[in-house]
């Protein structure tokens, strides 16, 4: 039988550009795991994008069944409006964070995933809880550095 993951995933920044975090839990069954990171200098779209990233790059085996709850409007539109295949083709020209989503769709294409959209800040516990690991992980007094992420690059519109 093929395993069923559940992932919410959330993205927080403080600034755009700024101190940013991402927050990701993952169920299956009864077992449960929870993931966050900060990063010194960042966007919100970018800590969107790597909060699925790294919850689909959690999963131990290929082909796993994944619904992906993010209130990440940018990721769910790419995906389930097709503009992502379509930036793909086109290898990402003049698109922003071309470094995450190709890393996205690799991981993406490992497993049978639906994403689904959920309002952030509406009481979804799981939602909410990805969200207090985005913000605390963003206010961590060690942050990493988001080595995708360029001040210049972003000003010229092509992170």
């Amino acid at each position: 039988m093929a395993e069923e993951v559940t992932i919410y995933t959330d993205g927080a920044c403080s600034g755009n550009p700024g101190p940013g975090g991402y927050g990701v839990v993952l169920m299956s069954g009864r077992h449960r795991k929870e993931l966050s990171e900060g990063f010194r200098l960042t966007t919100n779209n970018r800590m969107e994008l790597l909060a699925a990233i790294i919850g689909l790059e959690a999963l131990k085996r290929d082909g796993t069944t994944v619904t992906l709850y993010t209130d990440s409007q940018y990721l769910v539109n790419a995906v389930n409006n097709g503009w992502l295949f379509n930036w793909e083709m086109k290898r990402f020209a003049k698109k922003k964070n071309p470094d995450l989503w190709i890393r996205f769709l690799e991981a993406y294409r490992r497993h049978k995933v639906t994403l689904k959209w959920v309002k952030g800040h509406n009481n979804d516990p799981e939602n909410e809880r990805c969200d207090m690991l985005a913000v605390a992980a963003s206010r961590s007094p060690v942050l990493s550095e988001d080595e995708g992420y360029s001040p210049d690059a972003d000003a010229r519109g092509l992170l």
